[in-house]
């Protein structure tokens, strides 16, 4: 695994560890896409979502306007394509390359670990690039819960749905370097899943997971989606 950095305008890359620094409590974020998206038949980091965006871009967007200052995008499958079209909208993130992609998400996961395990991160946000449609707030309300409560997962919930992100205090990240890779990190986020992690959410944004050419039609013209066709707010200041 090594990992690239994306300064605004032009690409840098370097195969060392990283080198950001985390001054006070951190929670950065990864996003997931490294995956063969071998249902959609294309790579879903690069689908458009209309003004110039796409699914990648519009996540790694949300997590900018919700305070994180951290973003770190898991590649794998078409990973220059992804990575050069990324660059193009100026966003500020990080890059980690996922060789053993096809050893499921367990291996993306532990990827991006390994980027941002650094002194300072107390926990780090988790979410597929399958799901773009998830609100700045709703990320905000999962960190705002898990610094109230210091639950080991907090997720949001809705009825018997669980959605993402998904945050992962950083005493679990030992347990999921541990875990089988065919059994992948559902196993460690129910053993330590609790009703003080579970956060009632009603972003419906949060639970669409977009898999098929059919859902990528319908969600598309789904108006009703909670902020998808929104303006994306001015970033706030702020780490979390």
């Amino acid at each position: 695994m090594h990992w690239i950095t994306i300064p605004s305008s032009f690409m840098e890359r370097d195969s060392s560890s990283s080198a950001f620094d985390y001054d006070a409590s951190m929670i950065p974020a990864i996003v997931l896409a490294a995956g063969r998206s071998s249902r959609m038949g294309r790579a879903k980091a690069l689908l458009p979502l209309g003004g110039g965006e796409t699914f990648l871009t519009r996540i790694v967007g949300t997590f900018l306007d919700a305070g994180v200052d951290d973003v770190v995008i898991v590649v794998g499958h078409e990973r220059d394509e992804i990575v050069q079209t990324f660059a193009a909208s100026g966003l500020p993130a990080r890059f980690a390359v996922n060789a053993d992609y096809d050893r499921g998400q367990l291996s993306s996961l532990l990827a991006g670990i390994a980027v941002v395990d650094r002194p300072g991160v107390s926990a780090v946000l988790m979410t597929l690039v399958d799901v773009p449609f998830v609100s700045a707030a709703t990320v905000r309300a999962v960190v705002d819960h898990y610094r109230r409560t210091r639950a080991a997962v907090v997720r949001p919930t809705s009825g018997a749905r669980h959605g993402h992100p998904l945050l992962i205090d950083r005493a679990l990240f030992g347990e999921l370097r541990a875990a089988e890779h065919d059994s992948g990190a559902k196993p460690i986020v129910r053993a330590h899943a609790s009703a003080a992690g579970d956060l009632p959410i009603a972003d419906e944004g949060a639970y669409l997971d977009i898999d098929t050419v059919e859902e990528y039609a319908r969600a598309i013209s789904d108006r009703s989606i909670a902020g998808a066709d929104d303006a994306r707010p001015a970033r706030r200041p702020g780490s979390l």
